[in-house]
């Protein structure tokens, strides 16, 4: 990604809080939002390509894409979706108030222009554009009333609803508390083209939140009518993005997307079809990128190797961070893991920089560290990572030493535990790395692999059934607290019984009082997060993925994202396969 545009993201905060500060506000907050997860998979993703169509007469008369997907779509219900694939499919089969432009800078979309914003930055007001739904109906302001409402709603059970809203939109805490109604959130349609948000505190980035797959419109009456059915396959969900979806049914491994001429932008879309396959496989899918059948495929460990040299390779450093989940508590009993020193004998036991170097080899680095590097920046360009540098880096003495006293403490001298992960080539590999180096590493563990589907994993986290996950999150908006809130108490991404009250009120203070300091809310969220690998191994950070793919010259003009969907397909076209 392109550090420039995320200093524009951070100088407009800025400006936005000198702004806001000079109106006389003293408890403005950043939002308590998050992904991936959005949890995202492990999969070998790939590179942005930002090169636009030079001329019409450039393209190919056939606008075709062959892609692959390292995973199912566990969802296409945007109050629903907390994946890495849902969102990317969402994000190019519909649309919210603003869309992630070229730059990743938030533009219009459904919104027909910038919204107003009140003196006190609390009211934002919306215009929509002529935008119409697939079935040729009109996007109103109340289908942003109804889905924000059902997002919130604690009956729906949406695992980003809460999380994105609470403490941002007005009542949404309280309505996720039950102490409000659903009826009592802050958005309101004053009439079919106009809708006002009313925020619980001034949010200087609240606009690139409105390019998030939870904030999509959806039509009411459709969404009741199709009842328990509703986005169960392609052809029970409305669409009001660039493209519609079709021959999904739900659970399989192909599906395809199709222009949508309903769309308000269809003449800036080029590209008639995209044809996904879910290929798990490296070799497999290496194979139908080189006999022509995709057009596109992902590199890890010996295939990265191999291709490193070759003129079609693109290569992308993500702001996406792995790291181990600790269970501390199992059906309704506390786990090994909620003693601190076995959480930190194991996160010292692995080495991260084999496994960046050998296993997954495709740019990806050794983390020891939960904000990413390259992600956020100060006015002056300088990386909130720089504010903590590394924490819980491998150590095996240390990790030896901190595992027989949590033994010592736990009464034992050996423990099993389960190491959950995905069903991927690349899972798979890594998870018997994992194996290796800890049980090499730790005397007395045994280590079990349970390798499941992406959607068994996510039902599996949401049930908190597991010792150890091999986790993901990919940002929701381009600030640290994307990350650093994702462990508070009762975090419905938390998910592992964690709790620490300190760490709670740095993130609060954070979101409050220090919203528009900006050195003094980087400093608390960096000793939030030193609070959670330095102190109490909660997790333990393992890789920030670095994607190296091979992409026939041919297929120009795909975006990839920082935060929400991966990839925007809206500006990609074919120019010079024939």
């Amino acid at each position: 990604m392109k550090k420039s545009k995320l200093v524009w993201l951070l100088s407009l905060m800025l400006v936005l809080s000198v702004f806001l500060a000079a109106c006389g506000k003293d408890e403005p907050a950043a939002p308590a939002t998050e992904t991936d997860t959005e949890e995202t998979t492990d999969g070998e993703g790939t590179e942005t390509e930002t090169e636009e169509e030079s001329a019409e007469g450039a393209l190919d008369a056939e606008q075709i894409l062959n892609l692959n997907h390292v995973a199912e779509i566990p969802s296409l219900d945007s109050s629903i979706v907390e994946d890495q694939v849902g969102f990317d499919m969402l994000g190019n089969v519909n649309e919210g108030l603003m869309r992630l432009d070229q730059e990743n800078v938030p533009v219009p979309a459904m919104a027909a222009e910038e919204p107003t914003i009140s003196e006190d930055g609390l009211v934002y007001t919306f215009k929509l554009r002529d935008a119409k739904w697939s079935d040729g109906s009109a996007v109103t302001a109340n289908d942003f009333v109804y889905a924000w409402q059902r997002a919130i709603d604690p009956a729906t059970g949406s695992p980003y609803g809460p999380y994105m809203m609470a403490g941002v939109i007005k009542n949404a805490t309280a309505i996720g508390e039950k102490k409000a109604e659903v009826a009592d959130l802050g958005v309101k349609a004053l009439d079919e083209k106009t809708l006002e948000v009313t925020l619980e505190r001034p949010v200087p980035y609240f606009i690139s939140l409105m390019s998030f797959g939870t904030f999509f419109p959806l039509k009411e009456e459709f969404v009741k009518a199709q009842g328990d059915k509703y986005a169960t396959n392609s052809e029970t969900v409305l669409y009001n993005g660039p493209f519609i979806m079709t021959d999904w049914d739900g659970t399989g491994l192909t599906w395809k997307l199709k222009k949508n001429e309903q769309y308000w932008d269809a003449e800036t879309v080029k590209l008639t079809q995209i044809n996904f396959d879910v290929v798990k496989e490296v070799a497999t899918a290496v194979n139908l990128y080189t006999t022509g059948e995709k057009d596109r495929t992902g590199l890890s460990g010996e295939y990265a190797m191999q291709y490193a040299n070759d003129e079609n390779l693109l290569k992308e450093l993500e702001p996406t961070v792995f790291y181990f989940k600790y269970n501390q508590e199992r059906n309704g009993k506390k786990t090994p893991l909620a003693n601190k020193n076995i959480r930190e004998a194991l996160a010292k036991a692995f080495n991260k920089d084999d496994l960046a170097s050998v296993v997954l080899a495709n740019g990806s680095l050794p983390a020891n560290y939960l904000v990413p590097k390259e992600f956020t920046f100060t006015a002056e360009g300088a990386d909130f990572r720089e504010v903590n540098g590394d924490l819980a880096t491998y150590n095996v003495e240390e990790a030896k030493a901190a595992w027989e006293k949590g033994l010592s403490e736990l009464g034992v001298t050996e423990l099993s535990l389960e190491i959950l992960g995905g069903d991927s080539d690349l899972s798979k590999k890594m998870d018997e790395y994992f194996k290796s180096q800890l049980e090499t590493n730790l005397e007395g563990l045994t280590i079990t692999l349970k390798e499941v589907p992406f959607n068994v994993r996510l039902e599996l986290d949401e049930a908190q059934d597991y010792d150890i996950q091999v986790s993901g999150w990919g940002p929701d908006y381009q600030d640290p607290m994307t990350f650093v809130d994702l462990f508070v108490t009762g975090s419905s991404h938390n998910l592992m019984s964690y709790s620490n009250p300190e760490f709670d009120k740095l993130i609060e203070s954070a979101k409050g009082e220090l919203a528009l300091d900006a050195e003094g809310r980087w400093n608390a969220m960096a000793q939030a997060e030193k609070i959670l690998l330095a102190d109490d191994y909660a997790i333990a950070p393992i890789y920030q993925r670095g994607t190296m793919a091979l992409v026939q010259p041919y297929v120009k003009g795909i975006v990839s994202h920082p935060f929400g969907g991966d990839y925007s397909y809206k500006w990609a076209y074919i120019s010079g396969k024939e």
